[in-house]
């Protein structure tokens, strides 16, 4: 096969096309050679340790694989819908492969055509979206995936309580043939479950976050059950870290992405807009927006001091965002860099007949294909950009497939590992998230945390006056 590459390519960040005063020239980018170096050295020094297990992944799963695919055809014949409980990275991560790589209306095929369960991915605690799951599926026919780490998490244990007791009613003591845990292998409260309820279970290896774990069982299961060659999956993300080898920037492009971010921190740009032009890959950009957010937004450095640092991730879409967002990223403030993600042959075309020859401004459209509307539409979007002088790079991916999306998580991720180094912060913590998980905690009178009911007892009241 083929091994195509995506591409990298940020011409729209150097100063030759948007100017010094907002790109990066030759010699501005020489200048933190030493610095890109540090950045693909720590990372390299910490791969495999600590939580940066993600990094690998494509490499020590082959027996994991085969119990997933094994599991997972047992899954499409047996059971009419597949339900992910969960939230953060054990939701974004399934969502986004499904998005990417089934068809765009693949519930609403019939059975013949789809070949494969309904999927659905619960990550939320809204009643409504609850019951309106349970409306549209009949739990006696339906495999619930109940992903969380540490069995703690009070979203998608609450979804767990509802539905299994929905399912002892239904079924009695067989409910736990409905049920697949993804938890940690020894620690917390869904593997003491597991154990006891006889739930087929997979593990989150304990050095992968949520935020990466797409490549472990939290995404590689809900895809195999969908039909997706993970073998492959896996073989993309390999390829662009087999890519990613040197410490030089100039030849490593996730480190030279990371570098260009971090420059235009440096100047100001706090923002990331994530803008792919493929409904295919729509949902990659949520995706990225919790990776890049909550790796790289933090208070304090690495050496305890209080820096405050993060790029604020906005997600869009073209061409339906050139009708929203584009107005503020032209002319807006110089705050932003915008990460178009571009694909080079679609999977399938529509032609645009021939009519209206009486309307010139609709006629020239005939006989040209969607695909090409759309990229045409990017690039026009790109130069307008560019001519605002507004940083703009782009991604290629010459098709959209298991081993081109492989390589683009791990790119993704690749960055932002980088990114964090160069900033010289936890990549891989969140404190921030923990605090409100803390207060929740607090006002559900959690055990073990009364201080922190008093804390929140104690909070400054809001003013009726503030209040219209």
């Amino acid at each position: 096969m083929l091994k195509e590459k995506i591409r990298f390519d940020y011409n729209n960040m150097t100063a030759d096309f948007i100017g010094e005063k907002e790109g990066v020239s030759d010699a501005q980018l020489d200048s933190y050679k030493k610095q890109a170096e540090d950045a693909f050295n720590y990372v390299k020094e910490n791969s495999g340790k600590g939580m940066m297990g993600w990094t690998e992944l494509a490499y020590n799963q082959d027996e994991i694989v085969k119990d997933i695919v094994a599991t997972a055809e047992n899954v499409r014949k047996n059971f009419k819908a597949f339900v992910v409980l969960g939230i953060g990275g054990s939701a974004l991560g399934p969502i986004a492969v499904f998005q990417a790589l089934k068809h765009l209306h693949y519930n609403e095929l019939d059975d013949s055509r789809r070949n494969g369960p309904k999927f659905y991915v619960e990550d939320n605690v809204d009643p409504e979206r609850m019951n309106a799951l349970l409306d549209i599926i009949d739990v006696k026919n339906t495999m619930f995936n109940v992903i969380t780490k540490s069995g703690a998490t009070s979203e998608t244990m609450s979804q767990y309580l509802i539905i299994t007791d929905i399912l002892k009613k239904a079924l009695g003591d067989k409910f736990a043939n409905n049920v697949i845990a993804t938890t940690d292998i020894e620690k917390g409260n869904l593997i003491k479950l597991a154990k006891k309820e006889g739930f087929k279970t997979f593990y989150i290896p304990s050095s992968v976050g949520g935020r990466f774990s797409e490549l472990c069982p939290v995404g590689l299961l809900p895809a195999a059950v969908l039909g997706i060659d993970i073998a492959t999956f896996l073989e993309g993300a390999k390829f662009t870290q087999e890519n990613a080898k040197s410490a030089d920037f100039r030849k490593n492009a996730p480190l030279c992405a990371a570098l260009l971010q971090y420059i235009s921190m440096q100047r100001g740009k706090n923002v990331s807009v994530m803008m792919p032009y493929a409904d295919s890959l729509k949902y990659i950009a949520d995706w990225y927006c919790q990776l890049w957010g909550e790796s790289l937004g933090k208070a304090v450095n690495l050496k305890g001091e209080t820096v405050n640092v993060g790029q604020t991730p906005v997600k869009s879409l073209g061409v339906t965002d050139q009708h929203s967002q584009v107005q503020l990223y032209a002319e807006g403030p110089y705050d932003k860099v915008i990460t178009f993600i571009a694909v080079d042959k679609f999977r399938s075309e529509y032609k645009i007949p021939e009519g209206l020859p009486e309307f010139p401004d609709v006629n020239f459209l005939c006989g040209n294909n969607l695909g090409k509307l759309l990229n045409t539409e990017r690039v026009a979007t790109e130069y307008a950009l560019t001519k605002k002088q507004k940083a703009n790079r782009t991604i290629y991916v010459p098709e959209v497939n298991e081993f081109t999306l492989g390589q683009l998580l791990m790119f993704f991720m690749l960055e932002t590992a980088y990114t964090g180094a160069l900033l010289g912060i936890d990549t891989f913590n969140q404190p921030g998230v923990e605090e409100g998980k803390k207060a929740t905690f607090a006002l559900f009178d959690r055990r073990g945390y009364e201080e922190k009911k008093a804390e929140l007892q104690n909070a400054k009241k809001k003013e009726n006056k503030y209040i219209i």
